[in-house]
């Protein structure tokens, strides 16, 4: 449990200091660009601290596609990025291989545990 609570707070953070890259206009906005080196910093830290729970291949997968996935939809919310059809089943696809990967993984997990 404490993992994912890790991870949770690497990922908010990491999708913080992403939509805060895209205000920071290059790095030519300090404040902006303080929260960017903050957020990344606290999702690195955070997402280190993951790895002592989580196998590193569940970690990365759910900190990247969900990352991946909710930073999309802000963009397309907050920013006005286009929305087609390849970017809705793309965003699909992350999440439902997300899910897939953590149903596999608590899988294994019961069974290394029955051995």
């Amino acid at each position: 449990m404490k993992g994912y609570l890790y991870l949770s707070i690497s990922i908010v953070a990491e999708i913080i200091g992403t939509m805060f890259l895209k205000l920071s206009e290059g790095f030519t906005v300090l404040a902006p660009s303080i929260i960017v080196v903050v957020g990344y910093g606290l999702a690195f830290f955070c997402l280190g601290k993951t790895l002592a729970y989580l196998p590193l291949s569940l970690a990365y997968a759910i900190w990247s596609g969900v990352g991946t996935a909710v930073t999309a939809v802000l963009g397309i919310l907050l920013f006005e990025d286009p929305l087609n059809i390849g970017m809705v089943l793309g965003i699909i696809l992350i999440i439902g291989g997300v899910v897939l990967l953590n149903a596999s993984s608590k899988t294994e997990v019961e069974t290394l545990k029955e051995k």
